[in-house]
């Protein structure tokens, strides 16, 4: 039995399988609305500020 995944854009079910050239999305149509939100850098990990009084491996001074 085939692994069984949602599609990151619609949350559609999809079979991980190498049939399936979308992967991990359902179809090419929400592979491309990945595509343009990471081009727009609609994705990002938000940065984390260390303290003012502490050095660069994160230990107080």
């Amino acid at each position: 039995m085939p692994t069984v995944v949602d599609c990151p854009t619609c949350g559609k079910k999809v079979e991980w399988t190498e049939a399936n050239k979308y992967r991990p999305f359902c179809s090419d149509r929400c592979k491309q609305i990945d595509l343009g939100a990471w081009a727009e850098e609609k994705y990002s990990i938000p940065a984390v500020t260390p303290p003012q009084d502490a050095d660069e491996d994160g230990t107080p001074r």
